[in-house]
């Protein structure tokens, strides 16, 4: 759709043959949408805003006027690779090898000459520049030495700071702008941007009063997006590795939080068999660009990626894009699942979830402002929204970036992972009154912790403050529990009876549709949100097709059981949760198969290896089960030797926290190793640590919680020992000393 904020008044558009420039200059016949509207507008020197998902032709839409107009035209661009790459294409589809030139800090200064001869000249027809060398003062003269067709602001979402990728100097660009002599026009192209970021954007760049703006629906009908809990990172790279094998050299591209992740998980996919390379700030400029053009040649079929990779690649059969870690903001991941099936076909989009992991998400922000804290931590919040929605994944994202989707389509042909395994409907239509009552009664001031609060009849100290337990609502719906009323508030910003005032730090506002809601409701019926620390996950093994076998896991647990009472040990103890899962994703029916799960030692198999292969072959017999093949992940030797430092500073009875200090890795990363050393069936003692951190009383206590507890639940452990104020690290620590004292 789109919706001009003014009439074009010009009519310059008209002297260009634009269907004939297009064949000339790219070889396409026709274009996509609304982009001749688009180029038209560019051409008649209007001010044009124009927000575009990934995949729908935005480069051209300031390209071929670019070509077409008289003088140059500047593409203002964040990244270097991201200019590279746009050049490389414009140069590829012309004779003229020069039509396209970068201007940045990469240049030494006979390079920058040449190409401030070519655009002077009229060679160069579209200069890409980062907003840093756009504003800097040195480059004045020579940008008033040619004539500027107009400016294009590529990703513009980096100028606002409620956008993700924000960046201070795209602020600086109206200001860069008005020094030029004349008035230069200006378009903005983004993928990405909510109402409120759009505003912003215009703003900032001071688009003129009736400027042009060009909104496409953000739907990607062929891309089919997917959380899967993450139980925890090896058994998540393990996943990624028997989803990348079976995807027959597809190209892909995984997202993850740092470095240590890009570099460990891309070794592990080359030993398995898959062409990966990682690609992060920590590498050498030449060799990212190696990586970069090898991927786009096929040398590579996947990318394990920060952030800093994949903006503007122009690779139309990207397969899947896998996040391992949680997206810092709904527009990154939007924007990053974007790259894939931008050719309109398949794309595969699935996120591992955990929720320890927004903790790492956290620690991002942690050099950050306050008010910038704040704020990336509602996005993170939304995120967050996304994950645990029990709704149509699509319906919310549209929802987010302002559009309804209303559509049968994602349900119909199950493109998303709640419409392929829908989730019982409830009927919520007296509760939904009920809640937006509630947000009418606290004065539209709160967000939804605080509501939640009062309809539960909480009475903490916020509640307490603004004398909300003395509402007529308060503790109404006390019978049901937090995620219930969760799933009722998100669902109505769904459904636009509430919305969200982000300016107000999320506060909870009732629109005019909930408020008639409210004096005439109807039936409104949803899904409850998910809750992934308690739900078996449902594990993808090919595809769309193949989920884990929630029916033998049953079986196995069972099976576990019966074993753990013949020991008098907890179940967990006899095999880990992540063992059994994937037990119902390769079907091991023999001693060897079983010995290759993740987490089985030779004593396990010894000791359990017949009775689970037994049950497990039985299960394949009856049930006529196709068992996969080729399924055994190969692991890499740490290079670094990690895991041997950690054993052997224990054996020397180094402290914990000296030894993550020395390693220079958080606390929590040094137990989740020590939690990877007792899994794989290694004894540690670190009794001595404890020892120093808690009384022996307590210690023999938890010990004694664990005996009896037969999941080894966190949670519940430090409920149940909440007085003593224990953090979540040590109670870790307790419990991976009893598995590793009944290892045998």
């Amino acid at each position: 759709m789109s919706k001009f904020m003014s009439n074009m008044n010009n009519a310059a558009s008209e002297k260009f043959d634009i269907q004939g420039a297009l064949k000339q200059y790219f070889g396409f016949d026709s274009f996509k949408g609304e982009q001749l509207e688009i180029i038209k507008s560019v051409l008649d020197s209007q001010d044009t805003f124009v927000l575009m998902p990934t995949g729908g032709g935005k480069s051209l839409c300031y390209q071929l006027p670019g070509i077409l107009s008289e003088g140059t035209a500047i593409v203002v661009s964040p990244l270097i690779a991201l200019m590279k790459n746009q050049v490389d294409l414009v140069r590829n589809y012309s004779e003229n090898e020069n039509i396209a030139h970068f201007y940045n800090s990469t240049l030494n200064v006979t390079q920058k000459r040449a190409v401030e001869k070519d655009v002077r000249d009229g060679i160069t027809k579209l200069l890409y520049v980062a907003p840093e060398t756009l504003a800097k003062e040195d480059n004045f003269d020579f940008y008033s030495s040619f004539k500027i067709s107009f400016i294009a602001v590529d990703e513009a979402h980096c100028i606002s700071e409620w956008g993700h990728d924000f960046r201070p100097e795209y602020r600086k660009i109206r200001e860069a702008v008005d020094r030029i002599p004349y008035k230069v026009p200006l378009i903005a192209l983004t993928a990405t941007a909510t109402p409120k970021v759009q505003a912003d954007i215009a703003k900032n760049l001071g688009l003129a009063k009736g400027y042009n703006l060009f909104v496409s629906s953000f739907n990607r009908p062929s891309l089919y997006y997917e959380i899967r809990h993450k139980v925890n990172d090896d058994w998540a790279i393990r996943n990624i590795v028997m989803f990348i094998k079976q995807q027959e050299n597809k190209s892909g591209i995984i997202y993850v939080l740092n470095r240590k992740s890009a570099e460990k998980i891309a070794e592990i996919l080359c030993v398995n068999g898959i062409k990966a390379a990682p690609y992060h700030a920590g590498l050498d400029t030449k060799v990212r660009n190696n990586t970069q053009d090898d991927f786009l040649k096929e040398d590579i079929n996947v990318i394990v990626a920060t952030v800093a990779f994949g903006m503007g690649i122009d690779k139309p059969d990207i397969r899947f894009v896998i996040h391992f870690n949680i997206a810092k903001s709904i527009e990154n991941y939007y924007q990053e699942t974007g790259r894939a099936g931008r050719d309109g076909l398949e794309g595969n989009c699935i996120a591992y979830f955990n929720y320890k992991d927004i903790s790492k998400v956290e620690k991002l922000l942690s050099d950050k402002t306050v008010t910038e804290r704040e704020r990336g931590m509602l996005l993170i919040d939304e995120t967050v929204a996304y994950i645990e929605t029990g709704e149509c994944r699509r319906k919310f994202l549209l929802n987010y970036f302002g559009q309804n989707y209303t559509e049968p389509q994602c349900s119909e042909q199950k493109m998303c992972d709640n419409c392929k395994n829908p989730k019982e409907q409830k009927d919520v239509t007296e509760d939904m009154a009920y809640a937006i009552e509630t947000v009418l009664a606290c004065e539209e001031t709160h967000f939804m912790d605080h509501i939640i609060r009062v309809i539960r009849g909480e009475k903490s100290d916020g509640v307490s403050s603004y004398k909300h337990h003395l509402l007529p609502q308060f503790g109404l719906g006390k019978d049901k529990e937090a995620l219930y009323w969760t799933s009722i508030l998100r669902n109505a910003i769904i459904q636009n009876l509430l919305y969200r005032e982000i300016e107000e730090y999320n506060t909870l506002k009732v629109s005019e549709k909930g408020k008639a809601y409210i004096e005439q409701p109807y039936v409104i019926k949803i899904a409850m949100n998910h809750d992934y620390e308690n739900e078996i996950p449902v594990v993808f093994a090919s595809g769309n097709t193949s989920a884990l076998d929630k029916v033998l896991f049953q079986i196995l647990k069972d099976v576990r059981k019966g074993e753990s009472k013949k020991l008098n040990l907890p179940p967990y103890i006899v095999v880990q949760d992540p063992a059994l899962e994937e037990m119902c994703l390769k079907y091991p029916v023999t001693l060897q198969e079983f010995g290759e799960i993740a987490g089985i030692t030779k004593a396990k198999v010894a000791k359990f290896g017949q009775v689970f292969v037994d049950a497990i072959s039985k299960y394949v017999k009856d049930h006529n089960i196709e068992r996969p093949v080729d399924m055994t992940i190969r692991t890499v030797v740490n290079k670094n030797s990690d895991k041997i430092k950690i054993i052997k500073s224990i054996d020397k009875k180094i402290s914990l926290e000296s030894l993550a200090a020395e390693m220079n890795i958080e606390f929590s990363e040094l137990v989740d190793e020590l939690e990877s050393i007792v899994i794989s069936g290694t004894k540690i003692d670190i009794n001595y640590f404890l020892d120093e951190i808690m009384d022996g009383e307590l210690l023999e206590e938890m010990y004694e919680f664990f005996q009896n507890n037969e999941t080894g639940d966190i949670e519940a452990c430090y409920q149940a020992f909440i007085d003593d104020d224990l953090p979540e690290d040590d109670i870790r620590l307790v419990k991976l000393q009893f598995i590793s004292n009944n290892l045998n």
